[in-house]
């Protein structure tokens, strides 16, 4: 929706009535969300140390599939603290208020174009690249185990853990599938209201 000229914007710095100002502010119920997923990090930072130091215990007395496995688990671990690092900067910055890191030398790059939009595909992406070491851990542990049904792996297993993958995948093209259709709608409206 574009502001045309006949609707005037509020004059800067100037009180909402009381309901507006109440869902307005409401924003900020979502803080403690985010402070809660920053205790989550803290929590796989620990998860981190400790599968590192294992990691580091044993690297001469694993195989080469189980150090494979135990760098996937770390990776894995990464992973999931990327996208909480993309879901309270990007979150907070969309629904909650500006960081203002405008300028700042440890700004991220995806921040100065990220929306709601945006912000849901970098999930999709995020969640994909998570689901993949998932399965990768999956095809390897099966493998190197042998007999089917060792360690809780069954052909079923498997087999619904890939068609959830390629959900995920499916999920994603259609979500950035969407998202192109309604940039296009946007641009075309503004091309058109230029007329």
């Amino acid at each position: 929706m574009s502001m045309t000229p006949e609707t005037p914007l509020p004059p800067k710095g100037s009180a909402l009535r009381p309901i507006p100002m109440l869902i307005f502010g409401s924003r900020w119920l979502q803080l403690p969300l985010y402070v809660g997923l920053i205790v989550a990090q803290g929590i796989y930072v620990v998860l981190f140390l400790k599968e590192l130091w294992h990691l580091f215990q044993h690297s001469f007395d694993f195989s080469e599939q189980q150090i494979m496995l135990a760098v996937l688990g770390l990776i894995d671990v990464v992973m999931i603290s990327n996208l909480l690092v993309m879901v309270i900067v990007g979150g907070y910055e969309t629904f909650v208020s500006r960081l203002n890191l405008r300028g700042h030398p440890d700004e991220p790059e995806w921040l100065s174009h990220v929306n709601a939009s945006v912000l849901k595909i970098k999930l999709a992406m995020a969640i994909i690249g998570i689901s993949s070491i998932h399965l990768l851990r999956t095809f390897i542990e099966a493998g190197s185990l042998g007999a089917p049904g060792r360690a809780g792996y069954t052909e079923t297993g498997v087999m619904w853990q890939t068609i959830i993958h390629t959900v995920f995948i499916l999920s994603a093209i259609g979500i950035a599938w969407v998202d192109r259709i309604s940039n296009q709608a946007v641009e075309e409206a503004k091309a058109h209201s230029a007329q």
